[in-house]
C-alpha cells in the first residue's frame, strides 16, 4: 500500500485553492479558518497547544512555537501566505520569513510599528492623529517627571504584549507611583510609558480592512462597553452623532493608511465630552469590536481580511439589519469548560451563539460571544444579553 504523507496531501489539496497559514490558534484564528475555508482556502494553523480553537478547522494543525524560528519556517513552507491571529508574533522572525521569500500579511514593518505601543502611537503622532499625551519612562525619575507635567491621574502602560488591562495601571495618587511600577515590571526592566489621562465619553471601534493594492473597506463606527478592562458589549451602529461617526471612520482609515496596514485591523478610540476623538490603540488583526459583522454585516471581517490578505476584492461592510450587538461570553472559574444554558440562549428569539471550543474556562477569559440583530439598538440589546446571561463555563457541583 502506498503511504500518502502529509505533504503530499497538502500539495494535493493547495491545487483546489489558495493556501493560508494563521500564526496562532485561538478564536480569531478559528473565525478566519471558517471564512477561508468557505473561499476554497486550505488553512494551516500553528500553535503550541494541540487542541486550540482553530485546531479541529485547519485543514492541517502545527504543533509548535511560534516565537521561534523553525516552526515558521515550517509553517511558511507549507502556505501562499501567512497572517496572524495576535500581534506578539516578534517582528524580526516575520522579516526573516520574508527575507527567505515567504509573503507575510500584515508585513514585518507594519508589525514593528504597531507592537511596540509607545512606536505605534509616534507614529500616528507623526500622522497627524491625534491621542493622549505621552512620555517614555525608562526610570522612576522619568515617571514622577512626566507626572509633574501631565498631572494626575495618569495611566502607566507596557510598551509590548499588553492586552484586556493586562500591562495598565492608572496612577491617581502620588502613594500609587511606586507600585504601579513595580506591578508592570519597571524595577525589572520592563518597558513602560506613561499616558495622560484621558476623561473620555464613550469607547468607539471601527474595524477597517486594507487590500493589498490600498483599497479600503471601513466599517460602521460602533460603541464599545468594558467591565473591569475586558470589552464586555459593543453596539452597532454607536448612537453618536452623524458627524462625529465621519470623523472617528476617517480617524481610523489614517491610523492604518499610516502603518501600511494589509488585512482587517481593530482601531480604538476616545470620545471626549468636547467632542474630540483621540486613537487608543490599534490592533493588527481582526478584533473583538467587529465580531458582530459576521452576523449584521454583507461581509464580514474575517472574510474580508482573508480577501484582503490573498489580494481578492473586498465585499460590502453595509449593515443588513438597523442594528445590532454583541455580548462577550467570558469565563467565571478556572475549571474545565462545561457548557450550561446552551437550550436556554438558543432559544431566545434572534440570539446567534458563538462557542470557542476551549478546554478550559478561566476568570474574565473569552470563551464565545452573543450577537443579536434588530429594529432598534434596545432590541437588540435585549435580546442578545438575555441569551448571553443564561450560559456559564464551570462544572456543576
Amino acid at each position: 500500500m502506498h503511504e500518502i504523507h502529509d505533504a503530499e496531501i497538502l500539495k494535493h489539496k493547495a491545487a483546489a485553492g489558495p493556501s493560508l497559514g494563521i500564526i496562532g490558534g485561538g478564536q480569531l484564528a478559528r473565525m478566519t479558518a471558517m471564512s477561508a475555508l468557505q473561499l476554497g482556502c486550505n488553512v494551516v494553523v500553528l500553535e503550541s497547544n494541540p487542541f486550540s480553537p482553530a485546531a479541529t478547522l485547519a485543514t492541517h494543525s502545527l504543533v509548535g512555537d511560534w516565537s521561534t524560528i523553525d516552526p515558521l519556517l515550517d509553517l511558511a513552507g507549507q502556505v501562499d501566505v501567512i497572517t496572524l491571529e495576535n500581534e506578539f508574533v516578534d517582528a524580526g522572525l516575520l522579516h526573516s520569513l520574508e527575507l527567505a521569500g515567504h509573503t507575510v500579511w500584515p508585513n514585518s514593518r507594519t508589525l514593528a510599528l504597531i507592537q511596540d505601543k509607545f512606536t505605534q502611537k509616534q507614529t500616528l503622532q507623526a500622522a497627524g492623529l491625534p491621542g493622549p499625551e505621552m512620555r517614555a519612562t525608562d526610570d522612576l525619575a522619568e515617571l514622577s517627571a512626566a507626572i509633574a507635567e501631565f498631572g494626575l491621574p495618569v495611566v502607566l502602560k507596557a510598551r509590548r504584549n499588553a492586552y484586556d488591562g493586562k500591562g495598565n495601571a492608572t496612577i491617581r495618587t502620588e502613594a500609587e507611583i511606586e507600585s504601579a511600577w513595580r506591578q508592570l515590571g519597571g524595577h525589572a526592566g520592563n518597558p513602560l510609558y506613561v499616558e495622560q489621562f484621558c476623561p473620555f465619553v464613550t469607547e468607539l471601534a471601527v474595524i477597517v480592512t486594507r487590500g493589498r493594492d490600498g483599497e479600503t473597506a471601513i466599517y460602521p463606527v460602533v460603541e464599545t462597553v468594558q467591565r473591569n478592562h475586558i470589552c464586555h458589549l459593543v453596539r452597532a451602529p454607536a448612537m453618536v452623532a452623524s458627524e462625529i461617526a465621519g470623523r472617528a471612520a476617517e480617524t481610523a482609515r489614517r491610523a492604518i493608511e499610516a502603518v501600511g496596514a494589509v488585512g482587517s485591523f481593530g482601531v480604538e478610540m476616545f470620545l471626549t465630552d468636547s467632542g474630540e476623538i483621540l486613537v487608543n490603540e490599534l490592533a493588527p488583526r481582526v478584533h473583538n469590536s467587529g465580531h458582530y459583522t459576521i452576523e449584521a454585516c454583507v461581509c464580514s471581517q474575517f472574510e474580508n481580511h482573508v480577501r484582503a490578505v490573498l489580494g481578492l476584492p473586498l465585499g460590502s461592510t453595509r449593515m443588513i439589519a438597523p442594528a445590532a450587538v454583541m455580548v462577550n461570553l467570558l469565563g467565571a472559574t478556572h475549571a474545565p469548560a462545561e457548557i450550561t444554558g446552551l437550550h436556554e440562549a438558543l432559544a431566545v428569539p434572534g440570539a446567534h451563539v458563538h462557542l470557542y471550543g476551549k478546554a478550559m474556562s478561566g476568570v474574565g477569559r473569552k470563551m464565545g460571544h452573543v450577537t443579536a440583530l434588530g429594529e432598534s439598538l434596545t432590541e437588540a440589546e435585549i435580546a442578545a444579553t438575555t441569551a448571553a446571561e443564561t450560559i456559564t463555563f464551570a462544572n456543576i457541583l
